[in-house]
């Protein structure tokens, strides 16, 4: 069995996948051995940009495919880590959820707050922060 490496595949059917690949010879002709594949489909939104991922062969259990080489237009290696943490997250999740956020999702979907988004301190702290400012205007108005 060939080294393993994770590879983005167009076949001749137009299809893109990203999978961990293997190569191997099965009496002298070469085969592509697919481990999880994926497609991946690029969506821009007023929201912003997301991805979905689904499993390539959406109805199998298999976690493994061979395909020939004569069926793909072209296959490259890819390093690209925001690509195999997809990869990685999408094979982790039992719930095969279909769309990723890249900025700020964890891997169940959920959006974590940023500072970008307003979020600065708990509700606590801005409570206190406030009734502060409150006491402060009110003793000022008491002063004038």
């Amino acid at each position: 069995m060939g080294d393993e490496f994770y590879a983005i595949i167009k076949l001749i059917s137009g299809e893109e996948i990203l999978s961990l690949i293997c190569v191997d010879e099965n009496e002298g002709d070469p085969v592509i051995m697919l481990q999880n594949p994926i497609t991946m489909k690029i969506i821009n939104s007023s929201r912003g940009m997301h991805i979905k991922v689904r499993s390539w062969i959406e109805m199998s259990s298999d976690d493994i495919f061979i395909i020939k080489p004569d069926r793909i237009l072209t296959m490259t290696e890819t390093h690209d880590d925001k690509l195999i943490e997809i990869y990685k997250n999408y094979l982790e999740d039992e719930d095969d959820i279909d769309v990723y956020t890249p900025s700020n999702e964890n891997s169940q979907g959920k959006v974590k707050p940023s500072e970008k988004m307003g979020y600065i301190s708990s509700v606590e702290d801005a409570r206190k922060k406030l009734e502060d400012i409150y006491k402060l205007e009110v003793e000022d108005s008491k002063e004038s």
